[in-house]
């Protein structure tokens, strides 16, 4: 009975070490994440740069939010580090005692230094991600005269470079605790709370808006500000039109005079067939066939006189002699329209090339447009968006589009390829609406998300 309780204890004790042993690994892993979630934020909502109350992108709300989140994941990143630095040394004392008393001599030093290396370019990895992400919010210590040892300013943050450099060689990384300002770990970040939290934002901008009505110039500014405006309009609204006419115009003119008379001259020559793919004679032969039985009925009830069968029969020729010219003058139309469409593609690409400029006056024109909308009008041009496209009914749509460009070209009709298409694009689309409102639409203007959302459901 001795003996399991023995054992047992014994693995207790195991554990227990083991999971002390662990502490420098958990305090490090939980102020990397820390680091990670304030990387992410800067990512997501400032473009990478630091959280900063100077931000333009977000009113004092948002602000308040994203610095008590900052101030959070600072605290848990600066006490996780003291944890670090305070059990390091500890641990790894008790770890190097524990494999000399069980290694001797070369093969001691082998498996210290593989150990060594492989914690040592982990660590050293987080630590530096800590510790540019902390290095932004660090305020600059106070001078003092007579510093002490006691003083949390006068001890400064060792280099990992030199640390590295000092220990790499040794296998000693965690008998060296670094030292770092307590102060500069919160740093700047409290004291955009304090400034955010003290005056309103809404009073500071009703104040300019006082400070611009009271300026003698601000009527020149309104002026200028109207005109420029104006005529960023005008050169979008221009731009467009340009945008859409010069390749219909190209289409049609080059199809007309350039690209019709060498397609009939090379059919013309070559006696080409009369029909480009199988649907057009399956459509060709429907007709006739239509056409042919229409004749009958039209007989039988009394709305044609009645007909032989050598004139039914030459009633068939002509229309059949019709058909083909009609649908010979398909099959050319399609060939003609892939070459116009072609020369129109190149004349689009032409103005996109040379329009750099208005490309970005119409972005910026685009951007008021939507963005100056209220939520209400935001959530309902994506709900209409998403339903037309990637909504319920939006498959038959798609159908239509496809088979209308198919006839279009000339193409004959894939119910496969339209199948795949309707299956796999709408899906692509509508990841790419997700994204733009999750990415974008939700830094810029959450409560049009908000909005959408409640709307949806």
């Amino acid at each position: 009975m001795k003996l399991p309780f023995f054992t047992q204890l014994r693995s207790s004790l195991d554990a227990a070490s083991q999971w002390y042993i662990r502490t420098p690994e958990r305090a490090l892993e939980r102020a990397y994440k820390a680091a990670l979630m304030i990387k992410a934020i800067e990512d997501e909502h400032f473009d990478g740069n630091k959280i900063s109350s100077d931000s333009k992108k977000y009113r004092e709300n948002a602000l308040s939010y994203f610095i008590i989140k900052l101030n959070k994941y600072l605290k848990d990143a600066r006490l996780s580090l003291s944890e670090f630095h305070s059990s390091t040394s500890i641990v790894s004392l008790a770890n190097q005692n524990r494999t000399r008393s069980t290694l001797d001599g070369s093969e001691y030093r082998n498996v210290a230094e593989l150990e060594n290396r492989e914690t040592q370019s982990i660590t050293l990895e987080k630590l530096k991600f800590i510790d540019d992400v902390i290095s932004k919010y660090q305020s600059q210590p106070k001078r003092s005269s007579s510093p002490s040892p006691s003083s949390s300013s006068a001890l400064m943050p060792v280099s990992q470079s030199k640390l590295v450099e000092a220990n790499l060689d040794k296998g000693e990384l965690y008998n060296q605790p670094v030292y770092f300002d307590k102060s500069k770990v919160i740093g700047e970040a409290e004291t955009m709370t304090d400034t955010t939290s003290f005056v309103p934002r809404s009073i500071l901008s009703t104040l300019d808006r006082l400070k611009r009505d009271f300026n003698p110039k601000s009527e020149e500014e309104v002026v200028k500000n109207f005109r420029i405006s104006q005529t960023k309009t005008i050169i979008s609204i221009r731009f467009i039109l340009v945008l859409i006419l010069v390749p219909l115009l190209t289409q049609q003119v080059t199809k007309t005079f350039l690209v019709a008379p060498l397609v009939e001259r090379v059919r013309d020559e070559n006696k080409t067939e009369i029909f480009l793919n199988v649907d057009l004679e399956e459509e060709a032969f429907h007709d006739l066939q239509r056409f042919e039985q229409l004749l009958k009925f039209r007989t039988l009830v009394g709305l044609a006189p009645k007909l032989s069968p050598e004139e039914m029969e030459e009633e068939v020729k002509e229309k059949a002699f019709e058909l083909t010219e009609e649908y010979r003058h398909k099959s050319a139309n399609a060939i003609k329209n892939v070459f116009a469409d072609i020369f129109a593609a190149g004349a689009f690409y032409v103005l996109l090339i040379n329009s750099r400029r208005e490309i970005e006056i119409f972005k910026g024109f685009i951007d008021d447009v939507v963005y100056g909308l209220s939520d209400s009008a935001k959530a309902f041009i994506i709900i209409l968006f998403t339903d037309v496209f990637v909504g319920f009914h939006s498959p038959h749509g798609w159908e239509v589009i496809l088979e209308g460009i198919s006839r279009h070209l000339g193409l004959p009709e894939n119910r496969d390829f339209n199948y795949l298409f309707i299956a796999t694009f709408p899906v692509i689309l509508d990841t790419i609406f997700k994204y733009w409102i999750f990415r974008y639409l939700n830094r810029i203007s959450p409560s049009a998300v908000a909005t959408y959302r409640n709307m949806n459901e």
